[in-house]
């Protein structure tokens, strides 16, 4: 790697000043944000929404900041790109904390606590979780295929697949993909790309089992995953799509069994 001159570090430092200060701001919004829902646990669910839009637009910022590197430097910024690797976190996590992180449940698991944020509608909801998947993408396009943390990126999809789908109200999702209702559009938006993520979730775990870990569990949770994706389009009524997903679960559960005989196998005989 090539040394890099003061000349470059100088104006490396003057193009970040603004997005170091935005980042500053944020983290201080946050610090501010969290006694508060300690302290008025009724409004907690919208302090939580604004905490996770703040993180999303902290980890931009934060991504921003490797790009520059990149531009100017010509090298990545690891350490802000582990940074925001970590409030993309933030932000999964304050709405799991909202809406709950169950994958293969019933609507009426998790729908008490999509009470608190009833007042939230469709569309808010849709952008929501659109705005988190852009940031994800940008974050796994700036680390680049070549990082140790590819397989953990994994279980962040996961994780966000599944607050994509809890976050929906499920009980009216039909009565909204009628044309004449106002929320048609959103909830369009938003089925499609559900399906799209949950379908995701199952393959990549099935992937990082294959590829990397080995482990049983991983090959369960994608599984856990394609049920929750069967679920769904029962509840939608897609007979046909439904009945796709259980077919490859079946054959998923068929290898798993099978995997997983050979494994123990192998364990007995060592």
């Amino acid at each position: 790697m090539a040394k890099i001159s003061n000349e470059e570090r100088h104006q490396y430092f003057e193009r970040i000043k603004t997005y170091k200060l935005t980042i500053d701001a944020v983290l201080k919004r946050e610090q501010i944000l969290i006694p508060a829902i300690k302290q008025d646990p009724a409004g907690a669910a919208f302090k939580r929404l604004s905490l996770v839009d703040e993180m999303l637009n902290l980890t931009s910022n934060y991504i921003i900041l490797s790009g520059v590197s990149q531009a100017v430097l010509k090298v990545k910024n690891e350490d802000a790109l582990n940074d925001g690797r970590k409030s993309m976190y933030k932000s999964v996590i304050y709405l799991e904390e909202i809406v709950g992180n169950l994958v293969d449940a019933p609507f009426s698991d998790y729908e008490e606590k999509l009470a608190a944020i009833e007042s939230v509608d469709a569309a808010r909801r849709y952008l929501l979780v659109r705005k988190m998947g852009l940031t994800l993408d940008l974050l796994e396009n700036a680390y680049g295929d070549n990082t140790k943390w590819k397989w953990s990126f994994v279980e962040l999809e996961g994780r966000f697949a599944a607050i994509t789908k809890n976050i929906m109200d499920m009980r009216n999702a039909v009565a909204n993909t009628d044309p004449r209702s106002p929320n048609y559009e959103p909830t369009v938006y938003h089925l499609r790309m559900l399906k799209k993520l949950l379908m995701q979730a199952a393959d990549r775990y099935r992937e990082k089992y294959e590829l990397s870990t080995n482990r049983i569990d991983d090959f369960k949770m994608g599984i856990t995953f394609l049920l929750a994706l069967r679920r769904v389009h029962i509840v939608l009524g897609n007979r046909e799509e439904a009945e796709t997903v259980k077919k490859k679960f079946e054959i998923w559960s068929a290898k798993l069994e099978s995997d997983k005989k050979r494994q123990d196998e192998s364990s007995k005989k060592a």
